[in-house]
Order: structure tokens, then C-alpha cells, then sequence
């Protein structure tokens, strides 16, 4: 190993940048340097050369004993924790908490010295280790220090290898806040007591209980404007929980795209995590819609017509046409004089919002005005709060208000869809979706740079299914940034996702303890693993889900740790089980007493083909017409048509299944075969179990291909029966092959025990 490879492996070591890891294959792959020192630039450290990453590396330690407080603490409820408060040595300290509701507590010191002190930038700063009280509530307090000059002298340096090290340090400014007329210094920083462990409390006493799990566009209703809405969400919730005995609906992230065309289809690739979209809402159930005047009402019946015309036929979702239409009609909307009551609900909401509501309303008017691509921008709008912005916002004060009342209606309607799901008895109600990250010109990465990672992308390493790995396109968190704004832009986005939720599912949760990191231009499989805080996010995850009563769900599907899987049930955070990636050693079905308790289990995922599609191969089909196989493409199908055999010899042998799925029984993808593996699962010790909606109706095109974008109609794919044509919201609740297959779901405890009488001669979809 060189100097400079000996110097960026102490750098990454200590930023958590992983100069190797073990692939897919269990191989051990060491990582370019060059990889490397692209991820550490990202994260504001640089090393392109020995001396840099040395330098880069002492700034770095010198950090910690700059400070007074850390940044952030974050601590388990009731745990014992402990922080560390910087000050001359002598000095008198005082240290003490601020509650969340006002109160206040002292913090008592846990050592009976303070460690050897060492020089910062010219003074001697001295440890000492404080407790937090075992006794705080839940929820975001502060911790307030301040020293005091005293009688102590230094204490001695001798036999303290960090403190030889720092002590040769130039000066480069102080180490706490400013000094005070009478030497006083002063420190703060946020602490977070966390729930030790969730509950699946929002069963409300049930053992178990099953869901659909849909992508909402999708589910298009003859009053919805060309896309699945909040209102055909509600009339799911509703119908599946008073008539079927469902729990809860999961959905896709409902997180706002770009008000501009082309509009990005994939809800995985958001502008923002923390605002819904606009393209989500039911124009007529906008309360401001019996305000119009006859021409205006007119005008919306006409757009609505309009586009039905248009967009009826298509055998793809055309969000692009659906959000002309919608935003015509939020014009017409917008313009309506608010009540006075109404007013003061707006008012109420944009209050709760805060600051962020209206930076995004002006980004998207803004986008509107100049293009979707911020960085291309005048120089003065690329920060929200430089003075251009707000001469421009002034400009644009009608559009800013239209994108500020349709969030002030999105939030009635989300909250109209819980209140439906919960009164029709469902446990959990809906589960919201949580994308990984943000596109790289939306508003997340416009508002929040500062928090955001700029020269690398998340993605995933190459792995069984996707075996050229995955870039996602989208930029991460900076870890230290995060924590040295206490998390709030994270405390923040979850807070909005659960606001009306009863439940959250985390896509990738694996990104809460390591994200891969590619770096610009370079492929999906040259990246590199960094740490994250996952103490810290975690956490924080269970505490806004515990103050919401929401369960929390977390995707772990791909390469993952085993440590990793055994952190989130301690913390009682549900995993996720798909039939198909759930083997024993040996390649073979695992059997159903050996699946985790703990888990959102299903079939299918929307990452795959649903399940009919799947048992055909058609997920081998794509990846060969696409070029995304890594190996032959005979091996594959061998492999596909292995594991289905392996499959339905085990539902056989559990008596599932019967003599179907063989030469002298049904094909392998008729309805009652899909019906056994559900029936499989209600086997299983698994909490919730979901049913992907196209399974209901007999669906074979999958919604998403990972690794594609326009070679595939990812994320466009309408609700559509085996035949490829068109389902329907309205004609859900009359389908026999779907009140059959919900059937299956009667003897989970809680479960689909109320099952709808199907009309005599109902058409099987």
C-alpha cells in the first residue's frame, strides 16, 4: 500500500467511506481509490493527494474538540447514554436539558476528572462525559452547556496520543461559541429521546391483518382525471375494509414530480419527499368547487371530458395530459374568494407547514417560469432565500398561491382517505410509502444543498436480480451536515409522509445503516458503501411513527448484513418477505415456519412482474429483449423455471395445491395456482400480509423494470386484467376472481372474515 492509499484509508475510515466490501458472490472486491476519493469529495472532504487527505483527516478530528456539545445526541428512552462537553480546563460547567414542553432537567457529570486536555487553535480544551437524564420524555429537547472560568489549572497533555496529535495543530478560529463580557462560554445541541422499541400497536389487538398494495396512479376510477387519485384511495380503503376485512391499503410515495412536462414517472424519483402531488387530487372534491360560478364549474366539467376522451383508450398512464387538465382547473380554483372560515383553515395549515410550504410553491412557480432544471437558473434564484427569489415571488403571487392552496387541499383529501379507511374498521388504514431519495434538480436538492451530497448518486450494487447493479440517480444525505442541523430536514419529511398515515413503508431501508455511492459518470457497479448514523435514523423513524401511531415497515430486500435485520426487529421495525427471494440454503422454498413474524409478507412486489406474469417468466422475457442478463439468457429461464417447479412441488407437498400447475392439471399461472401461494402465506408466522392488486385481476405486466427508464413503460402500466385490457376502480368490488382470491386471506387471524356475497353470473376480470 502506498502513502496516498495508506492516507485515504484512514480518511474513509474515520467518514465511514468502505475502501472495500463483499459483493453478491461473497467476494471480496477492493475499491479504486479513485472511487473513493470521488465519495469523500462529495462529502466536502477532500483527498486528492497525501498531503490533502492527511490534512483533510486532522481537520476532521480537530472538529470534535472545536466544539463545545455535539451536534446532535440521540438516545434510547430510559437507556443509559451518555455526551461528551468540551471546556478550558478549570472552568465551572453547567449543564442541563430543555424539555420539549418547557421544562427543564441538570445533567449530572459522569466522570470524576476530565480526560487530558489537548490544544485547539491555541487553548487547552479539556473532556468531560455528562448523562442524559433516564427519566425524558419522548420527543425533541436541547441540551444547554455553559463554562465559567475557574480556579483549575490545565491538565497534563503527557501520554495522550490524540492530544500530541492536536496539540501541533495550526489555529483555525475557537473552539465553542463566543466568549461572553465575563469569559463565559455557551454550547447547545439537540437532543432525541427515542421510542427503544415500536409496537404494532395500530392492530389494535389483532394478531394479523392483510392489505392491497397498489400503485395508486394506477387505479383509475371513471371520475378521476386519467389517473388513480385520493378520492378512488378512499373509495378502495373503504370498500376492501368494511366489505373484505382489509387492514390497511399500501400505496406508492405520493411525493410531489415536477409541475412541468415532461413529468417523471417514477414516484421513486421525486422532486420532494416532504410535499405530495398535486396530480393525486380530486378536482370535484375540492371544497372551493361550489364556489364557482356556472361558466367556471362549466369549464372544469368540460376539461374533465376533454381529457377522459383523450386518455380513456391508452394502454399507459399520460400524466403529462392528466396535469394539464388538473392545473387549468387548480387555476380556476385558485381564483376563488376563501371564506372566512375557510381562510382561517388555510391559514391554520400554512402555519403548520411552515417556511417550507411557501419555498416550494415559489420553486414551482418558478419551474414553471425558467424550466425544471434549477442549476440552469439565473445565478440569483439558485438559493431559495437570495433577494431575486423574493422579487420574483412577488411576480409570481397568483401561481405561488395556486401551489399553495393545492397542498392545503392535498392535506383535507389524505386526510379524508385515513378517515375513510379507519371508519370502515380498517387496523392500520393507509401506509405511505417513503421514496430513498429526491431527483438532483427538484426542489429537495434546491432548498437543502446544503444537506445533500453534489458528484455521487445512491444506487445498489449488482445483485441476483439486477446483475449490472442500480444508479438511482438521486444524491444523499451528507451525514455530518445532518446531524450538525440536528436532523430536522429528516424530521421534517417524516413528519409530512405520517401525517395522515397509519402506517410508512421505507424503501431501502438499508439506507438508514449504508448507502452504495456512485459517482458521477461512473457505472452503477463503481461505487462504494458509506455509514450512516443509523442509531441516529432510525430513531428518529420510530419516534415520529410512534408519535404518529404508525407502524413502520422497512424494504429489505437485497444485499444486507445480517446484524442489520436483527437491529430493525429489536427496534420493532417490520421487514419485508417476497416469496420468491425467501430460500433455504440450498435454493429451496423456505419453509413457512421459518419465515420472520415481523414482516409485510406478499408474493409479489412491484420491482417484479405480479405473479401470473412472473410464474410465465416474463421476468426473464424483459431482461433479455432489454440486455440487463449478465449470463446466458437459457441459463436464466432454466433457473426461473426450476424455482417455479420447486415452488409448486412444495405447495403440493403442503397440500395446497393439489394436482395443478402440471401436465395434467391447470397452467401454472391460472388463478387458483396464485391463490395457493397466498393461501401459503396465510401459513406463515408473518403480521401483515399484502396482496398486490394486479394478482387480484389477473395482471401480467410488471410496473417496473430496475435498471431501465424508457426502454420499459416503467411506472405507466394502468390496472389491466390477463387480457391487457383496462380495470376499472368502479369495477373492482363486482369481481369474482378478486373476491376470490381475498378468500384466502379468511383465516388470518383479523382477517377477510366478512367476505362480499359475488352477484350470480359476475364476470371473472
Amino acid at each position: 500500500m502506498n502513502d496516498l492509499d495508506q492516507a485515504i484509508g484512514l480518511l474513509a475510515a474515520e467518514l465511514g467511506v468502505a475502501t472495500e466490501y463483499w459483493d453478491w458472490h461473497g467476494r471480496r472486491v477492493q475499491v479504486p481509490t479513485s472511487t473513493v476519493q470521488a465519495v469523500l469529495a462529495a462529502l466536502a472532504v477532500p483527498a486528492h493527494s497525501t498531503a490533502q487527505a492527511a490534512a483533510s483527516l486532522h481537520e476532521h478530528l480537530l472538529g470534535r474538540w472545536r466544539r463545545m456539545l455535539p451536534p446532535t445526541v440521540v438516545v434510547r428512552q430510559a437507556s443509559a447514554a451518555t455526551f461528551w462537553v468540551h471546556a478550558a480546563p478549570g472552568d465551572h460547567l453547567s449543564v442541563w436539558v430543555e424539555l420539549e414542553d418547557g421544562g427543564r432537567r441538570p445533567c449530572a457529570p459522569q466522570s470524576p476528572d476530565r480526560v487530558e486536555a489537548v490544544a485547539v487553535d491555541g487553548e487547552l480544551v479539556a473532556e468531560t462525559t455528562y448523562a442524559v437524564p433516564g427519566d425524558l420524555p419522548l420527543g425533541w429537547h436541547r441540551i444547554q452547556a455553559r463554562s465559567a472560568p475557574g480556579a483549575g489549572g490545565p491538565l497534563d497533555l503527557s501520554g495522550d496520543d490524540l492530544g500530541h496529535q492536536l496539540a501541533a495543530a495550526p489555529d483555525a478560529g475557537p473552539h465553542s461559541q463566543p466568549v461572553a463580557g465575563d469569559g463565559s462560554r455557551a454550547g447547545a445541541a439537540t437532543l432525541v429521546v427515542t421510542p427503544d422499541r415500536l409496537e404494532l400497536g395500530a392492530l389494535a389487538g389483532q394478531a394479523r391483518a392483510w392489505g392491497f398494495m397498489t400503485q395508486l396512479y394506477q387505479v383509475r376510477s371513471r371520475g378521476s382525471w386519467g389517473v388513480g387519485d385520493l378520492a378512488d384511495l378512499a373509495d378502495l380503503a373503504s370498500w376492501s375494509g368494511r366489505e373484505l376485512g382489509a387492514g390497511f391499503v399500501l400505496v406508492n410515495p405520493l411525493h410531489a414530480a415536477s409541475p412541468r412536462a415532461p413529468m417523471e414517472p417514477s414516484p421513486y424519483l421525486p422532486t420532494t419527499r416532504r410535499f405530495p402531488s398535486p396530480l393525486y387530487l380530486r378536482i370535484q372534491d375540492v371544497p372551493e368547487m361550489a364556489a364557482l360560478t356556472d361558466s367556471g364549474r362549466a369549464q372544469v366539467e368540460s376539461l374533465h371530458t376533454r381529457l377522459c376522451e383523450v386518455v380513456d383508450g391508452l394502454d399507459t398512464i399520460d400524466r403529462d395530459a392528466s396535469w394539464a387538465a388538473k392545473r387549468a382547473a387548480l387555476e380556476l380554483l385558485a381564483q376563488v374568494p376563501l371564506s372566512g372560515e375557510r381562510a382561517s383553515a388555510l391559514a391554520a395549515f400554512a402555519a403548520s407547514q411552515g417556511p417550507a410550504l411557501e419555498d416550494f410553491a415559489t420553486w414551482c412557480a418558478l419551474v414553471e417560469r425558467h424550466g425544471p432544471r434549477w442549476r440552469s437558473w439565473p445565478v440569483g434564484l439558485q438559493r431559495p432565500h437570495a433577494a431575486q427569489v423574493a422579487l420574483e415571488r412577488d411576480s409570481l403571487a397568483a401561481e405561488v398561491r395556486l401551489h399553495v392552496r393545492a397542498q392545503w387541499w392535498l392535506d383535507e383529501q389524505l386526510r379524508g382517505a385515513q378517515q375513510a379507511a379507519l371508519a370502515a374498521g380498517m387496523a392500520i388504514g393507509i401506509v405511505h410509502d417513503l421514496a430513498v431519495g429526491v431527483d438532483p434538480d427538484g426542489f429537495d436538492s434546491w432548498a437543502l444543498g446544503d444537506v445533500l451530497a453534489a458528484g455521487v448518486a445512491v444506487g445498489a450494487p449488482p445483485d441476483d436480480y439486477n446483475q449490472q447493479g442500480q444508479c438511482w440517480t438521486q444524491p444523499p444525505w451528507r451525514p455530518q451536515a445532518l446531524a450538525e442541523c440536528g436532523y430536522a430536514p429528516y424530521r421534517d419529511m417524516l413528519g409530512a409522509v405520517l401525517r395522515h398515515a397509519g402506517g410508512i413503508r421505507v424503501d431501502h431501508v438499508l439506507g438508514l445503516f449504508r448507502l452504495w455511492l456512485v459517482p458521477d459518470g461512473a457505472s452503477p457497479d463503481q461505487g462504494t458503501y458509506v455509514r450512516q448514523d443509523h442509531e441516529a435514523l432510525v430513531g428518529i423513524l420510530a419516534l415520529e411513527a410512534a408519535r404518529a401511531g404508525a407502524v413502520v415497515i422497512g424494504e429489505d430486500l437485497g444485499t444486507v448484513e445480517p446484524w442489520v435485520r436483527e437491529f430493525l426487529q429489536d427496534r420493532g421495525i417490520a421487514a419485508t418477505s417476497v416469496l420468491w427471494f425467501e430460500r433455504g440454503g440450498a435454493g429451496e422454498p423456505l419453509p413457512a415456519e421459518q419465515w420472520r413474524s415481523l414482516c409485510l409478507a406478499s408474493v409479489t412486489t412491484h420491482d417484479l412482474p405480479p405473479t401470473a406474469g412472473y410464474l410465465r417468466g416474463e421476468h426473464v422475457r424483459i431482461r433479455e429483449e432489454l440486455g440487463l442478463l449478465t449470463r446466458p439468457a437459457a441459463d436464466e429461464r432454466a433457473g426461473s423455471e426450476a424455482e417455479r417447479a420447486r415452488w409448486l412441488d412444495h405447495l403440493r407437498g403442503l397440500g395446497l395445491l393439489g394436482g395443478l400447475g402440471t401436465a395434467d392439471g391447470a397452467a401454472a399461472d391460472d388463478p387458483e395456482v396464485v391463490e395457493a401461494l397466498h393461501r401459503f402465506l396465510v401459513t406463515t408466522p408473518a403480521r401483515l400480509l399484502g396482496i398486490c392488486l394486479p394478482d387480484a385481476v389477473g395482471d401480467i405486466r410488471a410496473q417496473n423494470q430496475p435498471g431501465t427508464t424508457d426502454e420499459y413503460p416503467n411506472w405507466r402500466v394502468p390496472l389491466s386484467d390477463a387480457g391487457g385490457t383496462g380495470v376499472w376502480m368502479d369495477d373492482l368490488r363486482r369481481s369474482s376472481r378478486l373476491h376470490s382470491l381475498v378468500a384466502v386471506m379468511a383465516d388470518i387471524d383479523g382477517g377477510a372474515d366478512r367476505q362480499a356475497d359475488v352477484p350470480a353470473g359476475t364476470p371473472v376480470l
